[in-house]
């Protein structure tokens, strides 16, 4: 297990996939609670005053956005928008045009690794089992 320094509060911990350590996480889910229950409260609330009247930052608020724990409401224009092709969305990092265009770029990159894999698995069955194999430094005596 790597020991690293939470790139938020400084502190060294172990390190299990985030950049941020235990208290910092837990930190980002008490924000987040805060500000699930304002907006229950307040369905047409904007960002701006949700940041308000929870204090948690709008860098955070649009973080939960991009990671699909909040979602904007229809006709709220240019608040977020798609990361390749700058299209207005609610919730997410990409438009469904983009995440369907990724999808087919992962599938075609994914089919053609299949392919290389099943070019390696002939060589390998086209591969003379019988020829002898030594160590190297052994050919060469001093």
């Amino acid at each position: 297990m790597q020991v690293r320094n939470c790139i938020r509060c400084g502190k060294l911990f172990n390190y299990i996939g985030k950049p941020i350590c235990y208290e910092c996480i837990q930190q980002d889910e008490k924000d987040f609670e805060k500000v699930k229950e304002y907006i229950y409260d307040h369905p047409k609330a904007t960002i701006t005053e949700v940041s308000k009247q929870t204090g948690v930052s709008v860098k955070k608020i649009t973080k939960f956005l991009r990671e699909e724990r909040l979602e904007v409401v229809d006709g709220s224009v240019g608040w977020l928008t798609c990361e390749s092709c700058g299209a207005d969305i609610n919730t997410g990092r990409f438009c469904k045009e983009c995440t369907l265009k990724l999808k087919n770029n992962l599938s075609e990159f994914s089919s053609l690794n299949d392919d290389k894999d099943k070019e390696d698995i002939l060589d390998i069955k086209k591969t003379n089992y019988n020829s002898k194999m030594h160590l190297r430094h052994h050919l060469k005596r001093d």
